[in-house]
């Protein structure tokens, strides 16, 4: 036993020079580039859950899938090489396994360590964490940690805000805890919600045989139809004639660009852009089918995230006659069913509450320095991925406009980058300092205007309008800024005698 700062006595401490919190996409990322790019130095990687995955072995609902290519969600230095751009939860996670196989990653994940508390110590220039490992306390010392939490709440849902929830008989699901034994073949299922959640599990249970379905949506989301290829399709070119590197790297590169310019196109000609995504819905529709209102949002193409369906499958199902949709705002709940504020009732077995995440900041972890708490909000982020006065810590923030892990490998090249720099020089500690006229007129991290990212900006760090306090836009000026920008601007570095 050893004594802590204010004499207590404490388990034996654990010392690594890095400590990645997080075994999801965003802690794989970081877990390679360290492996491979900072081999010397010793880290590992905390996991409170008991396995691999994050959200993608945390979500059990039907048909989760990806909602963006996987050759740009997969990881750069392990390319996705199946056809289908959107897989499933099952396939990603046997994807992630396998990554850290290969890569011998496995051994460096210690599963069953939920990080309770992180402070700086100044006087041993170190991060001190209290784990939780099944019941018994540990302390983890490091000189660097990053989080790579994600960015929601893995125990608590976004409180669904619902007149009348509570008075509902039937079975209440948030998709978040679907329960593994639920049973929906042949019964009335009402999905609330028309985000990427709701398009997905719709064509799911009407392909598993629930009896019908029910979408029931306030305002409508952009639907876009991705083509999956098919195993027994010809190979495109560059498959044929390219090294099979060379035509992965090719395809990564296609998918970013793409993505891009899609954006790109959206925010430039928000009303040419919304008319292509209806004309090319109704393709898919059954014919006479509403488009307006159902498929008519009243705002902008990605002012919300766009969702990307596989093979038209959201679209199709409405064509079985067992999928519909209901377009309005609720009056409330009641023992079998949905009252609409038109008048129209919506009876249901089951009711399902696909209407957000609950956002969370670095995993909820109380943060201190020198035993002073961090207030999260009040901070700025310097490159989205250090907050302002805050030594030696890095937070994983990827794109809600392309693949997250666009975002969470620019972020891991780039702390290697800081990291040798601070090797090459002796320092023992970074932290971001921003200035007055910098921090005025502050930004959103995350650029949408959904109803649960909206409800968490006050959880959020801030962003600003200029220098390396912008937020995140492009994966290719990123990807620069993770190989070139000024390591200096906008930090101040110390050496402190430990």
């Amino acid at each position: 036993m050893n004594g802590d700062a204010n004499g207590h006595l404490e388990p034996t401490a654990h010392s690594y020079d890095i400590i990645i919190v997080g075994a999801g996409i965003s802690g794989v990322d970081a877990a390679y580039r360290i492996k491979t790019l900072l081999p010397h130095v010793s880290f590992t990687v905390l996991e409170g859950r008991h396995e691999l995955g994050g959200t993608w072995s945390l979500f059990k609902y039907p048909g989760i899938r990806s909602d963006s290519d996987l050759h740009t969600f997969g990881f750069p230095f392990n390319p996705w090489e199946k056809p289908n751009p959107i897989a499933t939860g099952e396939s990603i996670i046997d994807y992630m396994h396998a990554t850290t196989k290969k890569f011998g990653l496995d051994s460096k994940i210690q599963y069953g360590h939920k990080v309770m508390q992180a402070d700086w110590r100044s006087g041993e220039q170190k991060w001190r964490l209290e784990v939780d490992n099944h019941g018994r306390r540990k302390v983890c010392w490091a000189k660097f940690v990053i989080m790579g939490t994600g960015y929601y709440d893995y125990d608590q849902p976004l409180k669904a805000d619902i007149p009348g929830l509570e008075r509902f008989q039937g079975i209440t699901v948030h998709p978040q805890f679907w329960p593994e034994d639920l049973d929906y073949r042949g019964k009335k299922m009402a999905v609330i919600g028309s985000g990427a959640t709701s398009v997905t599990i719709i064509p799911a249970v009407v392909e598993n045989g629930v009896g019908s379905v029910v979408q029931v949506q306030r305002s409508p989301s952009y639907i876009v139809n991705m083509p999956q290829r098919k195993p027994d399709d010809p190979l495109p070119l560059v498959e044929r004639f390219l090294p099979r590197w060379m035509s992965l790297y090719i395809l990564r590169m296609q998918f970013m660009v793409f993505g891009i310019l899609l954006y790109a196109f959206c925010r430039q000609f928000p009303r040419l852009a919304r008319w292509i995504v209806r004309t090319e819905a109704r393709k898919q529709l059954p014919e006479n089918f509403p488009i307006d209102p159902h498929l008519e949002p009243r705002y902008d193409p990605w002012d919300q995230r766009m969702c990307f369906v596989p093979d038209s499958d959201y679209f199709k199902c409405f064509g079985t006659g067992r999928a519909r949709i209901v377009t309005g705002t609720i009056k409330t709940v009641v023992e079998d069913g949905i009252e609409m504020n038109d008048g129209e009732k919506i009876d249901a077995d089951i009711i399902v509450t696909a209407t957000g995440l609950n956002i969370r900041v670095m995993g909820g972890i109380p943060l201190t320095v020198d035993n002073k708490p961090v207030h999260v909000p009040d901070h700025f982020l310097w490159r989205t991925m250090m907050l302002n006065d805050i030594p030696n810590l890095c937070t994983v923030i990827g794109y809600v406009n392309a693949s997250w892990t666009l975002g969470a490998d620019s972020t891991a090249r780039l702390f290697v980058r800081l990291y040798k720099l601070m090797e090459e020089n002796g320092y023992t500690c970074v932290f971001p300092k921003i200035g007055e006229n910098e921090m005025k007129d502050p930004v959103p991290v995350l650029g949408l205007n959904s109803t649960y990212v909206k409800a968490a900006a006050k959880k959020f760090p801030r962003a600003a309008n200029s220098g390396p306090w912008r937020p995140r836009d492009n994966p290719i000026f990123e990807n620069w800024r993770a190989t070139r920008a000024d390591l200096r601007d906008g930090l101040q570095f110390d050496t402190v005698a430990t």
